[in-house]
């Protein structure tokens, strides 16, 4: 199948997600909206959409004026429900666009940290993938009120909502699945000043903490993909 990809800032690509899509045959386009790249009106080519994360928050509509019209084409797809995943975010403009509240510049949560499926999430055909919990990369400051209607699917100890769902499939997941070690090695070093601002400490520590979490996390960053995919 083919699907859409927005790219809302540099060095944010599909990572995991995009190995097993090619792996299992998918193809994708990608558009590199923050870059200027005109998002398309007509999404009868596209099985799928998926919004990826940036540095800017949801409501950066001065900045980044393309973001209301990823709200709009959310729900163009949701409409005639083809796939959407929202990934941080990505999660909190699907958010956004259902008129979810978007809360801003609250304590960072970065690093491998558990994630818990919710009963709800535990039955997902996606986010059931977690099992009982399992480590995956996080860095955000913002998150949300899940809209009217949403589904909570999973949750982590510094933020409530880390996952739901809008009808049958449309989901915004906050945590980084598609992040595996080549990717969050990469983030450590392209953005290595933003980190320094609230994990200093990082460099030194990171080793130890990819041998601990990273094969795990991955796996089950896999695990989503593939669970994701097939709703196409």
């Amino acid at each position: 199948m083919h699907f859409l990809v927005i790219e809302n800032y540099p060095h944010t690509e599909i990572g995991v997600l995009g190995r097993v899509a090619a792996a299992e045959g998918h193809s994708w386009q990608t558009i590199k909206a923050y870059a200027g790249e005109a998002l398309p009106w007509e999404i009868e080519a596209f099985a799928g959409l998926v919004v990826l994360g940036g540095a800017q928050n949801a409501l950066a509509d001065e900045d980044y004026p393309h973001l209301p019209k990823v709200c709009d084409l959310i729900l163009r797809f949701h409409q005639v429900e083809r796939p959407v995943l929202g990934i941080c975010l990505g999660s909190q403009l699907v958010a956004r666009a259902f008129g979810g509240r978007n809360l801003l510049d609250l304590p960072v949560e970065f690093g491998w940290r558990e994630v818990i499926p919710t009963r709800d999430g535990r039955e997902d055909p996606v986010l059931k993938e977690l099992r009982t919990g399992r480590p995956q990369f996080h860095w955000h400051a913002d998150t949300v009120t899940m809209p009217e209607g949403a589904v909570h699917l999973a949750t982590s100890a510094m933020t409530p909502v880390q996952a739901f769902r809008m009808g049958r499939t449309t989901y915004a997941v906050q945590f980084h699945f598609e992040t595996g070690l080549t990717e969050v090695r990469h983030w450590s070093e392209q953005f290595a000043d933003d980190v320094a601002a609230h994990a200093p400490d990082w460099p030194e520590r990171f080793e130890a903490e990819a041998a601990r979490h990273a094969p795990a996390a991955e796996e089950t960053g896999e695990a989503l993909s593939r669970a994701w995919l097939k709703l196409l």
